[in-house]
Order: C-alpha cells, then structure tokens, then sequence
C-alpha cells in the first residue's frame, strides 16, 4: 500500500515541533502577557483613584479604540458623561478639559485591555499554527484566554453599575473584575513556572506540609486582592486612619461590625468591616507566611527555601506600605491627591507582585 500511495518509508521531523527553546519562548511570551496584566491592574488603579472610571459611558469594544478628534466629537462625549449622576454629584463645575483628563485614564485603561487580549490572541494562534506548544497546554491556554474574555465583559459590567444611580461602580463588581485579572496574571506565571529548565530545589523533609502551605498563602492573596478591591470601591481607607487601633481599639465592637441587616450585607457594604477584615487578613498571611518561610529554610534547599524569604520580604514591605497608605491620608488635600495616588499605587503594585511571588513559589513546590 505504500507503494501505491507513494508513502514515504521515512517520514521526517516536523521543522516547528515543540522543543526545549519552544518552550522556553513560551515561558517569555507568558510572562510578556503578565507584565501587561500588571501595568493594567495600576492603571486600573490609578482610573479608580482619579474618579475616572465612568467617563466613557459607552462600550465599543473595536470602534472605542480612536477617542474623540475633534472639539465636537469631544464635547458630544463630554455631554454624556453630564447624563451621568456622577458627574452632577461629584464634579458639576468640571469643564472640557478637565473632563478631557479623567477620559484619557479610562481609554488608556481600556486600550491596554485590548493590547493584552490582542497579544495572548495572536501569540497563542501563532505557537498553536507552528505546532510548537508542547504536549498538555494547549487547554490550559485556551483557559487564560476565556478568561481574558470574561474579564471584558465583567468590567463593561461594572462600570454599567455607577451610570445611573450611583457615582461610583458597585465594590462587589470592582472586586469581581480584580480578581479575574489577578486570576489571569497567576496562571500566566504558574503555565510559564512549568516550562523550561526548573532552578535547583530541594526538600529534605515536610514536603507535603510546604506544598499544603504554599497554596494556602497563594490562595489568600487573592482574598487580600479581593478585600482590598472592596475598601478602594468604598473609599474604605478614609475611615480608621491609625493604625494599629482601629475605633479606640484593636477591634471595632461587634454593633459596629454587624450594623447592617441581613448580616452579610456588612462583608460588602459596611467600610468599617472591610477595612477590619482587610486588615486582619494582612495579619493572618503574616504569619503563615513567617512560618512557611521558617518552614522552608529548615526542610529545603535552593529556591524552594530563598523563594519562601522572597514571599516574606513582599509581604512585609506589602503591609509597611499598606499601613503608611492608611494612615497618611490625613496629610493629603484630598482623597485623589497625587501623592497619596502614589503611595496607594505603589501599595497595590506590591500586592500583585505579592501574587507573583506566592505563585512562583507554589508552582516550584507543586513539582518538587
């Protein structure tokens, strides 16, 4: 039969299998995506510190790319941001050019999102036509790729939430869209941890105990992430700003935590809750991560062990940053002033590389 259909007795290499540079490409080309991920989660941020987030109250998801080029078209957007209850409530003395500055955050906000969804796309398309992604990723890719979609719609969601009666967006869907992007930045680094040559580790004993713990700390960073996300949408950190008492006292009374009926309401609408449970929160990674890394340096070797410091170090300057957004508020003019801008950015900024830190390490204990 062969020799019918002229089949070749040796078939040759194909020239793009996946091979070690592939996967090391790969790797790159992940952590690429995670980088914009990151730059995105600090605009994002500095869009929600600066009110800026519902300036644009259309969702275009191809057109919005061009902003306004005219003086007409940006008066045409300017008027719809004045049908908004934000603007008549919060900033009914703006004119063009200011409204002009709060737009170019939310379309630089939104561009990024593009760009990011714009490069996983064509990466992904391009290794997947080349054949060179390995064996047992192909799913996992196409995973970060549903979710980056997801994370669009989540956050035309949100920003739908504060255009007709609020100001603001809804805290609960500010967390959502964090936390999907957190979720994306994580799996691009845990997929890329799993490609190329791993750094020498070691455990020498409690493996199972430091890979249980490891997971542990990965898995309430993204709580911290989502809490945190909860005290920005209700401007949490301009009540309590001392620290480390909080209403005269360690902890606020149980009437002040639980003011709200239903119960649950109080774990989403009540600042002074959130800003507690943010807090405690802070308390309790602390510590599991203090003696995960103690753990670590007596049980293992190489990066297993210094990447267990490395968690901790973040973590600490995570929370001297936290505390020092807290409670030098009161220093600042107001809530959006830049410095104060700065030193909440730079305190989100460590929270995600925080997140980055905790899933390298999980990742290299998860295959040790």
């Amino acid at each position: 039969m062969d020799d019918v259909f002229h089949f070749p007795h040796h078939i040759p290499a194909v020239a793009h299998r996946p091979t070690p540079q592939n996967a090391i490409a790969i790797r790159n080309w992940l952590y690429f995506v995670a980088a914009l991920v990151f730059a995105m989660v600090l605009v994002g941020g500095a869009t929600r510190l600066t009110e800026s987030g519902l300036s644009i109250v259309e969702w275009k998801p191809v057109t919005g790319v061009i902003p306004p080029l005219s003086a007409a078209e940006w008066r045409a957007a300017f008027e719809d941001y004045k049908k908004i209850p934000q603007f008549s409530q919060m900033f009914p003395d703006m004119d063009v050019d200011g409204f002009k500055a709060i737009y170019a955050w939310e379309w630089a906000h939104r561009l990024l999102g593009r760009l990011i969804g714009l490069v996983f796309a064509g990466g992904l398309a391009f290794f997947w036509l080349k054949g060179r992604i390995p064996r047992g990723y192909k799913g996992k890719l196409l995973f970060i790729l549903a979710l980056g979609g997801l994370e669009g719609v989540v956050g035309w969601w949100m920003v739908k939430s504060g255009l007709s009666q609020r100001i603001d967006v809804a805290q609960e869907r500010l967390a959502i869209h964090l936390l999907i992007a957190s979720l994306i930045f994580s799996a691009c680094i845990w997929v890329a941890g799993g490609l190329g040559e791993p750094r020498p580790s070691h455990i020498l004993a409690g493996g199972g105990r430091l890979r249980f713990t490891s997971k542990l700390i990965l898995l309430l960073v993204f709580i911290q992430l989502g809490l945190g996300a909860l005290v920005a949408g209700l401007r949490a950190g301009r009540i309590d700003n001392t620290w480390p008492l909080m209403e005269g006292g360690f902890a606020p009374s149980l009437e002040t935590l639980s003011k709200l009926d239903p119960w649950w309401l109080n774990l989403v609408n009540n600042e002074v809750t959130v800003q507690f449970m943010h807090r405690t929160m802070a308390y309790v990674i602390f510590v599991i991560v203090l003696l995960h890394m103690l753990d670590a340096a007596a049980n293992a070797t190489g990066m297993a062990a210094r990447g267990a410091a490395i968690l901790f170090g973040h973590v600490l300057g995570q929370i001297a940053l936290g505390v020092a957004t807290l409670v030098l508020v009161e220093g600042f003019w107001y809530w959006a002033d830049w410095p104060h801008i700065s030193l909440a950015l730079a305190h989100q900024a460590i929270g995600v590389a925080v997140l980055a830190v905790a899933t390298l390490q999980a990742r290299r204990l998860h295959a040790l």
